[in-house]
């Protein structure tokens, strides 16, 4: 099972915390935009795409939707796994939850970004990806090593695993998403980062207690 010290990972948190609120407050810094006026002509909006991400948005808002896009990749990689892998049925059904809800954030981000003017990330472009624009690794993603760890586990070994690097990634997406709030101006983005706050701080809750209970 791999058990990181727990004093050690709250430090890199804690440092990957800082790194994010520097970098992601510096992009927040710049002026807001109008992809419509920034383009020309009204982009056109994809499906799912509200009115209000076509118009205000910012550096902050760009860059949150860029990195949390690959960073929830990699958590319903993980909860995939879980589907062949996990034991405990508590664990599965977070597992298909996690998987669902971030798949949907995953095709609303994209999509803001494509009526917004802006890239979106790739599939497959490996992990540990760093913050749009700069070399800090995003906080909570695992390495390729720990991915590999976990697709070897089975049984209990995997739901523990699972849990403890979950709650990992779900601290980093938290520290992503108080960026966002602090510093965006997107009012659909705040509200989305306002979400993935909340409820992936009540699924670090529920998996602190199957944790305790394998």
């Amino acid at each position: 099972m791999l058990t990181p010290s727990a004093v050690p990972r709250r430090a890199v948190l804690a440092g990957l915390a800082v790194t994010v609120a520097v970098v992601l407050a510096g992009c927040g810094g710049g002026g807001k935009y109008s992809s419509a006026t920034e383009q020309g002509a009204a982009p056109t909006v994809p499906a799912g795409a509200t009115a209000g991400t076509t118009t205000t948005f910012n550096d902050a808002d760009v860059t949150f939707a860029q990195a949390m896009v690959p960073h929830h990749r990699q958590a319903v990689e993980m909860s995939v796994l879980a589907e062949t892998r996990a034991d405990n049925t508590d664990v599965k059904a977070l597992a298909k939850r996690i998987r669902d809800n971030q798949q949907a954030e995953i095709d609303t981000m994209t999509g803001w970004l494509a009526a917004w003017g802006r890239p979106a990330p790739m599939p497959g472009a490996g992990h540990g990806t760093a913050l749009p624009g700069t070399d800090h690794p995003m906080p909570g993603m695992l390495s390729d090593a720990d991915m590999q760890k976990l697709a070897d586990a089975r049984g209990t070994e995997f739901d523990q695993q699972y849990l403890t690097m979950m709650i990992t990634h779900h601290q980093g997406a938290i520290t992503m998403a108080r960026q966002e709030i602090a510093t965006g101006a997107n009012a659909d983005a705040k509200a989305l980062a306002q979400r993935i706050v909340t409820e992936q701080q009540a699924e670090i809750t529920a998996m602190r207690d199957m944790l305790s209970r394998l």
